[in-house]
């Protein structure tokens, strides 16, 4: 065998020598990191720091007495929840209702994040879950929080031959530790997650997650409340807040935190020393559509986006008069519109099938005008965004809300449980839209001369407002 070759087989073996005591190592230093969770130790949060859900507070206050004292309960042979699960949209407040929990018992408040868990190395998930209790457990009384518990919780398929993968030893490792608790051992386990269906159901039985509690989107007096909250560490005047809990319809409580925010900003930029009404005004635009930019096409761009959104303000106008109109703008914004039609509704509104309908034809208005004022030929890729939020509730109203005939099926959970091709959905939604354009095109057509003054004020204005729209039409 020649010198190079020998030396080539050397090197190989050292490389791979190498690589495979690195990684050795790494997997040996993750092990060791087994104990080395970040938790969070105590929390001051107290209930009255959180504003809004009223009804989730009152549920979790219940839970405060008995973490506080647990042998009282045990003494009647009352079983309290081990497990309680938040659930709702993004940003309803989920984490300070744990944070308010163990604040307000005083106990230690141990946070992790299901994420913490998935891991590389097989059996660390499920170590550090009985790390996590067994930390729970010396402390005594203690609220463990897991937040995004759909990481290591989603339901695990019938018949899965990988029934001892990682995924399954975490939750079983969770299953096991909270069945473990002692009945009076005052140590109260919350999880929080945005997808409760895709939980698995052993997480979802007495004894584990046992108290399930809706945490919604604020109504109106609780986003007052939480106006209230935030205005009050800020220094603000002459702010209405009954009307900004009117503009703030389906806002989180955190989407209202960030307004606030984003309008403290704004004042600081303009060395103001207070924060008003038109900062607020301001940062509401900025958050929902996007900051104005300064240098844009005046040209054709311009015209196209003032007929594109004067076909949307006038259906929205005329098929959704309860809608309140804040804003008309063909501005182009740091979000990528062109332009945009802002609107909220007057309250928080059942949405009825007659008002999904609305709703579509308000979406395909800006499309439709611009194909009948410059032709199909030169209409636009402006209407994306109104294309996928279409799509979107189309789709949501032929296969979740079933409204489309009156066969009562969900066919989004019907093709999950017998894995079946959505073809008929596919179908029902194309035939749904189709009709729809339709419609709306002759209603455009027929009020051209209507929207045409729209879009001429827009040219000249570039900015009108629910008033000026409403004495054109």
């Amino acid at each position: 065998m020649e010198t190079y070759q020998i030396i080539s087989i050397i090197g190989v073996m050292i490389f791979i020598y190498f690589i495979f005591f690195r990684n050795k190592r790494s997997a040996q230093k993750e092990i060791s990191n087994l104990n080395e969770i970040e938790y969070i130790g105590s929390s001051t949060m107290k209930f009255d720091d959180v504003a809004g859900n009223y009804e989730a507070k009152q549920s979790l206050l219940e839970l405060v007495d008995f973490i506080q004292n647990p042998e009282k309960y045990n003494k009647f042979n009352v079983r309290m929840p081990k497990g309680i699960l938040l659930y709702g949209e993004p940003g309803t407040g989920k984490t300070l209702m744990a944070k308010a929990l163990a604040g307000e018992a005083g106990v230690p408040f141990y946070a992790v994040s299901g994420s913490d868990f998935v891991q590389v190395y097989a059996g660390l998930g499920a170590g550090r879950i009985r790390n996590l209790f067994k930390k729970a457990k010396k402390a005594g009384r203690s609220v463990i929080f897991i937040d995004e518990i759909d990481a290591i919780g989603k339901k695990r398929m019938a018949g899965n031959i990988k029934g001892s993968d990682e995924g399954d030893r975490t939750l079983n490792a969770l299953l096991t530790e909270m069945s473990g608790f002692a009945d009076d051992s005052g140590t109260v386990v919350v999880a929080a997650t945005n997808r409760i269906d895709t939980l698995d159901n052993a997480l979802l039985r007495p004894g584990r997650f046992d108290r399930q509690i809706e945490i919604m989107l604020p109504d109106k007096n609780a986003r007052k409340d939480i106006i209230k909250l935030y205005l009050n560490k800020v220094n603000a005047e002459d702010v209405n807040i009954d009307e900004l809990a009117d503009l703030t319809v389906y806002f989180s409580g955190a989407m209202i935190e960030n307004l606030i925010n984003e309008a403290a900003l704004s004042a600081i930029r303009q060395s103001s020393d207070k924060i008003t009404e038109d900062h607020i005004k301001r940062a509401y635009l900025d958050v929902l559509a996007g900051v104005e930019k300064k240098d844009y096409d005046n040209g054709m761009q311009k015209t196209v986006t003032s007929y594109h959104e004067a076909g949307h303000a006038f259906i929205s106008r005329y098929l959704l008069p309860e809608n309140k109109i804040i804003r008309v703008s063909v501005i182009p914004t740091s979000k990528g519109a062109g332009g945009y039609t802002l609107s909220t509704p007057s309250s928080e509104e059942v949405m009825t099938k007659r008002k999904i309908l609305n709703h579509l034809s308000v979406l395909m208005a800006g499309r439709v005008s611009e194909e009948i004022f410059f032709g199909n030929e030169n209409i636009t890729a402006g209407a994306q965004n109104d294309i996928e939020k279409a799509t979107s509730l189309a789709v949501d109203y032929v296969s979740k809300y079933s409204m489309n005939d009156a066969a009562f099926i969900n066919y989004q959970l019907l093709s999950d449980k017998l894995r079946i091709p959505l073809t008929s959905v596919e179908n029902s939604v194309k035939k749904l839209t189709s009709e729809i354009y339709e419609e709306v095109y002759k209603l455009i057509e027929s009020n051209k001369e209507k929207i045409e003054k729209i879009a001429r004020l827009l040219m000249e204005k570039e900015v009108i407002y629910q008033d000026e729209l409403d004495n054109l039409i």
